[in-house]
Formats: structure tokens, sequence, C-alpha cells
């Protein structure tokens, strides 16, 4: 018996004109929950990924493009699901098409320049003069107002001017970028659950709306979660690396690796010492109170640093787990694409294209992190190469036969 699924938007139709990472990502995070979405790209070109390396085709992995069925591994990452058409929005004919397309269509998600889609005649009011009923949301570096608006924006820049960098790094080293590219993957998140939230606004009134996502916005927000304003009155020093701002919780370097491990409270420091067996470290007149801790804390983590530097990993981690301390190896990213601990919960899975049925090896995309209890989310097929669904589309939506697709594609409107 087949198992259950869960696809909660399957009665969802979403148009995606997006591109680079923040909105494929959103268009792929609907896709799990079952929606139908529609990548809109332009003819010849697409998505600016899709030129990017690796590549996967007939000839396997390389780095240059080496046939025309070469896809880009950074895009079918991130494309999941998600159907392919191409249409040029600068022409007349395109730009009425895809208000057909728009008129049968619960969502629109963009992330271009701001302004862009007003200047194609594609913006929200264009959209709702035909769907009044539309939820259409459009994601940028900046936002849709404010002075920065009209930035160039990519991910890195947004780090950097959020003030996010600044916490990042070690004490005495520069401000440092996050690995990943968080605005990017977060704001469509905070996206993914603000259409819902517009949905259900929608069942309850027939209302649609204008969603405006600002990446900068995002990072602020998760920024100031921690009290950062009193971390500033207080002279603390932002950027920490390893190591927790205001007590000895950090990095730990052993015989064969390092730890982290969590000592944020009083007692949870006691625990630790006792379990080094160095109880009497506390009546260090250095380290009596909090405050006193604070002062030195460069001579208590070093005071932890020394009684650890004796034991492997294994050690250490048997003796602190055994008594409640938080701890945890540093593992290497070959060992965490290993664990099977991802494999069995589906959160690395194979990577596929939509013309295969055959993995791509080596290469994996991340799956879903949440499991449901009444069902799996929908199997999805892999990225598509460009325009692979125009006619499945064009012909369903907007009742087009074969000639006349054939025509539009000669005169480059598809």
């Amino acid at each position: 018996m087949p198992e259950p699924l869960m696809k909660p938007l399957d009665d969802i139709r979403v148009l995606s004109v997006t591109v680079f990472l923040a909105g494929p990502f959103l268009s792929m995070t609907l896709a799990r929950f079952g929606a139908e979405v529609i990548k809109v790209e332009m003819p010849g070109t697409g998505d600016p990924v899709r030129s990017s390396g690796p590549f996967h085709g007939p000839k396997g992995i390389s780095k240059d493009r080496q046939t025309e069925d070469d896809l880009s591994i950074r895009f079918l990452k991130r494309s999941e699901g998600v159907k392919s058409v191409t249409l040029n929005l600068k022409d007349p004919e395109g730009c009425r098409m895809f208000l057909e397309l728009a008129k049968q269509s619960d969502v629109l998600i963009e992330n271009l320049s701001p302004g862009s889609m007003i200047k194609l005649g594609l913006g929200y009011d264009d959209v709702a003069a035909v769907n009044p009923g539309i939820v259409y949301c459009s994601i940028a570096g900046y936002g849709q107002t404010g002075p920065y608006k009209d930035l160039p924006a990519h991910d890195h820049q947004i780090q950097a001017m959020s003030g996010i960098m600044d916490m990042n790094g070690a004490g005495d080293g520069p401000p440092t970028r996050i690995g990943v590219f968080v605005g990017d993957l977060v704001t469509p998140l905070y996206c993914a659950y603000s259409i819902l939230g517009a949905l259900r606004h929608k069942e309850k009134t027939g209302e649609g709306q204008y969603l405006d996502a600002s990446m900068i916005d995002t990072l602020a927000t998760l920024m100031f979660m921690e009290p950062m304003e009193h971390i500033l009155a207080d002279g603390l020093p932002v950027r920490a690396g390893n190591d927790a701002r205001d007590n000895a919780t950090g990095l730990y370097r052993l015989l064969d690796g390092d730890v982290i491990i969590t000592v944020s409270t009083p007692a949870r420091l006691n625990t630790l010492f006792s379990a080094l067996k160095a109880p009497d470290t506390l009546d260090d007149p250095r380290f009596r109170t909090s405050e006193l801790r604070l002062e030195n804390i460069t001579a208590l983590r070093a005071t932890i640093q020394k009684r650890l530097s004796s034991y492997t990993c294994t050690e250490a981690i048997s003796l602190l787990e055994a008594v409640g301390v938080p701890i945890a190896r540093v593992r290497t990213l070959r060992e965490a694409v290993d664990d099977p601990h991802f494999r069995d919960r589906e959160t690395l899975k194979p990577m596929y294209r939509q013309d295969s049925t055959k993995p791509i090896e080596p290469g994996i995309v991340p799956g879903f992190p949440i499991r449901f209890s009444s069902g799996n989310l929908p199997k999805l097929e892999g990225g598509a190469k460009l325009g692979h669904h125009n006619e499945e589309v064009f012909k369903k939506l907007l009742d087009l036969d074969s000639d006349t697709l054939a025509d539009l594609k000669d005169r480059g409107v598809i």
C-alpha cells in the first residue's frame, strides 16, 4: 500500500519570475508542498544560474558545458519540482500571455530589481487588475521602499550592509561573511509562511495582496533576536568568533580534534570542573562571581583548555555527556555529508534531472527538514531544461495549438 502524501498546496498555482537563489528557493519550497510552480524564463538564456558550472550532461560532470543537454548543478539544486516555460516579457505578446497565465494563478513571486516588473507592465497593480485575488510577493535586497531600494545587491552586500558580518568572525580578526547565503535562504522562508498567511487571509476575505520582502530586513530580525543593543551598550565584544561573548562557552582543542562546549550557567560550569576533577577552580578569586568571570574570561577559557587538552574527543564527549554538559565534536563537511542520519531522514537526497530517472553521481539536493505524521511530502521531479514545459503549460492554460507555439517560437516570444 503506498504511503500517504502531504500535499496541502496541490490546488495552488504559482507563477515564478525568479533568478539566482532567493526566488528560486522560494519556488522550490512551495513546490515541496504540492503547489504547481511555473518558472517563467527568458527565451534562449533563462535564469543566469543556468550558465554557472559545474554542469551535468551525457558526458557526466564537467566544469564547462560540453553539450546542449548539460544542466548547471547549481540550477538543479534549487529547481526541484518547478516547471520551466520561456516567455519574452519585453514583447507585447509575451506580456499579454503572462497576464493570461496570471489570471489563472493564485500566487506570483519575483525577485528582479525593484521596479523591473512595473516597467514591463507586470507589477502588482497590473496583475491585480486582471486577478484581484492574486498574492504577489517581491523579494529584493533592500525591499521596494527606503533609501537603498535601488542599490544593486546580492547576499554578500546584504551581509555587509546589515551588520551581520560585524558579528561574525574572530574577535581579533576582520568581519567575516557567513559561509552560506543566509539572506538569500532565510528570506524565502519568511516569504513562504507569509504567502500561506496571505492565502489564508484570502480565504476569509477574498482579498489578494502585495508582499514586500527585504533581505536586509531579514538579517536585522535575525541579529536582534539577541540583545545586541545591550551588548553594544555594555561594551561587550560584538565579534566573538567560536566563543560566547559573556561566558566560557566555546571551542576547545583536544588531542585529536575540536569540540564545542556550552557552559553558560554557573551550575554547568561547576559541573564541568567537577567532571574534570578540578572542583576547586571556581574558588579561584578571579572566577567567584559572574562579573569576575566575565572580567577574566580569557583566563577562565585558558584554564578549561588546559584541563581538556589531554583528552581525545571521544573521551571528553563520553565524560561530559554523562554529567549533562552539552558537547559536540566539530565535524568536517565530509563527515557531515556521509552521516547516515541525513539519508535516513531524507535531509539530503540524490539529485535528479527532470529528463532522467537516474540519479546524478556525485550529487545531493536538500530535502525538507520537517516530518509530518499525516504523510510524506511529494517526491519532486528534478530540475528542468529551459522551456521543458512550454507545450504542456501553454496548451493547457492558454489553449494554444502546436502551430501557434511554433510561430511564437520563431518570433522569439517563447
